[in-house]
């Protein structure tokens, strides 16, 4: 959320980030939304199939707070879900006592660090057992999540370190979140939009390719992962042509509620054909 010097109301920006078959990241479009309502969200994918989407999206990462997966369900509900594990490291240390979050935070970090999900089961079940009894609050936040959280060992390894957080998204973004504060807002809702994806495009150029975008073509042509390594079998071959991967789409919106920065990307299939940044604004 960002403030309007000469408005009432703040302003909530869903931007949409992408990325070609060779990993490099793009700007795609830079919308107004009514804060992170189900309602914005909703007509920011539906604009998605307008411009061209052809296929369901394969993957959306994000925390557990946004009213995007209830609008991800109605528009894409084929898509499978990955829940943040630093946004759900912080949430369980908030219901552990300070004396023990150093020891949880390292147990949490043996779950998401396994190499493989039998690892990562078996790391999830000891925290579980050893916090249980005395802190259920914590190991309920953990488990009522744990499928979405492993979500990322049915893809490319060297997809992992970008799946399986928001990070890359608030670390591209940490410029134009300063050049506001600096700037102590704008003066209108529209002059705000437009400082963004001004900025936004300028440090597009600095953008760090994707690590193991040569696995994009073969998640497309439906090989399986398992532990991030491909199962190659020989049905995986037979099909007559291979679709190539158009956008790795990462969806962002800044703000959220009491303060708190909600962040949201998502890996898309397939676009029909690359279409320019656009900005547009939603009233909701």
């Amino acid at each position: 959320m960002f403030n309007i010097r000469l408005e009432d109301d703040r302003q909530c920006l869903l931007v949409l980030m992408g990325a070609t078959e060779n990993g490099r990241k793009e700007l795609v479009a830079v919308v107004n939304g009514v804060r992170e309502s189900k309602l914005s969200w909703k007509a920011v994918l539906l604009e998605l199939k307008q411009r061209g989407l052809a296929t369901a999206l394969k993957l959306a990462i994000g925390d557990g707070a946004l009213d995007f997966w209830s609008a991800l369900r109605e528009v894409f509900p084929e898509t499978r879900t990955q829940r943040c594990t630093v946004h759900k490291t912080a949430n369980v240390l908030n219901q552990l006592p300070k004396k023990i979050q150093p020891q949880a935070k390292g147990m949490l970090h043996e779950i998401w660090n396994s190499p493989t999900k039998a690892d990562a089961d078996n790391a999830f079940d000891l925290f579980v057992k050893t916090y249980q009894p005395k802190y259920h609050k914590a190991t309920d936040c953990l488990e009522k999540d744990r499928e979405e959280l492993l979500t990322y060992y049915d893809f490319p390894a060297e997809n992992w370190c970008h799946i399986r957080t928001t990070n890359p998204i608030e670390s591209t973004f940490s410029t134009i979140r300063l050049r506001h504060r600096k700037t102590r807002g704008c003066g209108s809702a529209m002059a705000s939009s437009t400082m963004m994806f001004k900025l936004a495009q300028s440090t597009s150029k600095n953008w760090r390719r994707l690590r193991g975008h040569d696995h994009f073509p073969e998640l497309m042509r439906g090989v399986k992962f398992i532990d991030g390594i491909p199962v190659r079998l020989s049905h995986f071959y037979a099909a007559s042509s291979i679709r190539r991967v158009k956008w790795l789409m990462y969806f962002l919106t800044f703000g959220g509620m009491s303060g708190v920065d909600k962040f949201v990307f998502i890996m898309l299939c397939r676009v029909s054909e690359r279409k320019p940044a656009s900005m547009s604004a939603n009233e909701g």
